[in-house]
């Protein structure tokens, strides 16, 4: 039996069946709300209002997640909510998913475009079609090297076109040239390519001319598989599921294609005349990208091939030439992927003398350090609190988002900047960077991480514990004090650990010093928003004094960018693939002493030098 969903304020009617879970019914009708633990009741994001109609309420830890008044409202959880009748639901706004930031890139620049996918001019006269066919070889004007493989389609075009000057696209993805299609000769300069970085949260992409390298347009959108989790174990173990890979594939291939429509139709291009394809993703989901089960990827011991994946846009329906290829940049290991590849590639750590340092923090962590002649790397747990998640009002860097703060040590009232300029509907991840770091500068947090009573009214006691008022409800969108908890500040803790361990772990085995990186590379939105002075204070990396500090922005784009111009950037990146040594942490017996060293503000004091004085008569 059907029943009819009304969502508020979308204005959207959505046919279901009569049972179903109200998050199911969202996710097929392709309506993005917050969903941490990926529908299981545990992390309490995926809040609606119940405005009208029948329900059963499923969920049995009512108190865990919402107020008296809360429950008085109509709150529920998505996930634990079954549609009995026709019914209304109101998605608030902590809960909807806003259009995030596109995070601008590295400059790139390249000696010489070489793309994969090229074309070339060639004259077929009718005469010489018999002996075409019976040798199968064609003349490219410009064109040098193995002679391209001709499917019997291209031949069949090639007889209809007689004696006219025509255009062959060429590719060379696949490592053996093949000729992809015949064109009129006036289509000599159209050919077109994506770069796109595949996230966790967000897909972005890039449109670009081939011939000259310029991008014609960027667009980015959520991955779709968001609502099924915003971990990567939580996607793992549904793709384990009867076919949730197969869901999952289509909803990041969904997505993709989403932007393509956009990218295509803004620049008058035709979804045909895109012939290549760069991706730019962490390792598993690549994996999904392409169909290929990551259920072994949970193993301690996973064994990754380094080599990149290569497939046809038709294979998963992407919404492109079907004969283009799509090239993924190659993986390392389980948990650190080719987006980590297309870091370096982008920064060119790896072709320089001195030895560099490149962390791209995310909810994974990837931490790598080396030079033309090595590169060692780890990855790390550093959560989502980095990204705006896993605390009470963290949101991720969209409209209405606290980007950065300001406490006023003699009232101690933050003074907050929020994206978009509109009143404050959470805080983002450079915020809460920001807010820690300044509590601690005011001394209303110690040294480990505790919130201090007594300075302000501002620190007060909440439901669970002891909390900070970033912004008072009468100056936010959601009528709600904007706070950090305690248990928030205990996240951050264990967060900027593990990254700041992870580290030093890394410098321990290479008996590197702080003094010995030349070059600090940033890559992702908290190399670019984050107050580098303020992540310092806190210890989430160490001090480096003769580093010069390199915001790389999205990387993993801007390395799918230069392999998508760039054969020869194909080729780096799998000789940075192969030759990178990877340190697994989770089975490493050193890490847990530098991780537990990191558990102070701002942590073992060998590596924050012009705080040695400041804490000489500390007793830690």
């Amino acid at each position: 039996m059907a029943v009819r969903v009304f969502i508020n304020p979308l204005n959207r009617e959505i046919r279901a069946e009569k049972g179903a879970l109200l998050l199911e019914i969202l996710r097929d009708a392709g309506i993005r709300i917050e969903s941490l633990c990926g529908g299981k009741g545990k992390c309490g994001r995926c809040r609606v209002i119940h405005e009208r109609g029948e329900i059963e309420d499923l969920l049995e830890e009512y108190d865990k997640f919402f107020s008296e008044e809360e429950r008085k409202e109509g709150y529920h959880l998505a996930c634990m909510l079954r549609v009995l009748s026709d019914c209304t639901f109101t998605i608030p706004i902590e809960s909807r998913i806003e259009s995030p930031k596109i995070l601008s890139n590295a400059v790139l620049k390249l000696n010489k475009i070489n793309p994969a996918s090229t074309k070339y001019y060639l004259k077929i006269e009718k005469r010489d079609l018999p002996m075409l066919l019976r040798h199968r070889r064609i003349q490219l004007e410009g064109y040098s090297g193995i002679q391209p493989r001709i499917s019997d389609e291209i031949y069949d075009v090639i007889d209809k076109m007689k004696s006219v000057r025509c255009v062959a696209t060429v590719t060379r993805t696949s490592g053996f040239p093949e000729i992809l299609k015949i064109e009129q000769a006036d289509s000599l300069d159209r050919n077109y390519g994506l770069a796109v970085d595949v996230g966790t949260t967000t897909i972005v992409a890039m449109l670009v001319d081939l011939n000259t390298g310029q991008v014609l347009r960027q667009g980015s959108d959520m991955n779709m598989q968001i609502t099924h989790g915003e971990e990567l174990v939580t996607r793992i173990s549904y793709a384990s599921d009867d076919k949730g890979l197969e869901k999952l594939q289509s909803l990041v291939v969904n997505s993709i294609n989403s932007i393509i429509d956009r990218l295509t139709s803004e620049s008058d291009v035709k979804k045909l005349e895109v012939t290549d394809c760069c991706i730019g993703a962490n390792t598993v989901m690549n994996h999904m990208l392409a169909g290929i089960d990551p259920t072994y990827l949970s193993e301690v011991n996973a064994n990754v091939s380094r080599e990149p994946i290569i497939m046809k846009a038709k294979s998963i329906g992407l919404d492109i030439h079907p004969e283009a290829y799509l090239y993924c940049i190659p993986n390392v290991s389980r948990f650190l992927g080719g987006d980590a590849v297309g870091d370096v590639i982008a920064s060119g750590m790896h072709e320089s003398e001195d030895i560099s340092l490149l962390v791209d923090l995310g909810t994974n962590g990837e931490i790598i350090f080396g030079n033309r002649s090595w590169l060692y790397s780890c990855s790390c747990a550093s959560g989502p609190a980095f990204e705006g998640e896993g605390v009470k009002y963290g949101i991720r860097g969209s409209k209405g988002g606290i980007d950065h703060v300001r406490i006023d040590p003699s009232t101690f009232r933050a003074e907050a900047s929020v994206i978009g300029d509109v009143p404050p509907r959470g805080i983002c991840g450079s915020g809460i960077i920001d807010v820690v770091a300044e509590m601690f500068k005011v001394g209303i947090l110690d040294f480990v991480g505790k919130l201090v009573s007594g300075k302000t009214k501002l620190v007060r006691e909440g439901e669970n514990g002891l909390e900070y008022i970033i912004v008072p409800a009468k100056e936010t969108s959601i009528g709600e004090d904007i706070v950090i908890t305690q248990s928030d500040l205990d996240y951050v803790m264990d967060s900027k650990a593990a990254t700041c361990g992870s580290i030093t772990v890394l410098m321990k085995k290479l008996k590197l010093s702080i003094y010995d990186v030349k070059h600090f590379y940033l890559a992702g939105a908290f190399g670019t928003y984050t107050d580098l002075k303020n992540a310092i204070t806190l210890g989430i990396f160490p001090e480096f004094p003769n580093a010069e500090i390199h915001p790389i922005g999205n990387g993993s784009l801007s390395g799918a960018y230069l392999a998508l111009l760039s054969l020869d950037k194909r080729e780096e990146a799998r000789k940075v693939a192969e030759k990178m040594v990877y340190v697994d942490l989770l089975v490493d017996i050193e890490f847990m002493e530098e991780y537990s060293n990191a558990l102070y503000i701002p942590g073992n004091k060998k590596f924050f030098p012009s705080w040695t004085k400041k804490y000489a008569t500390s007793s830690y």
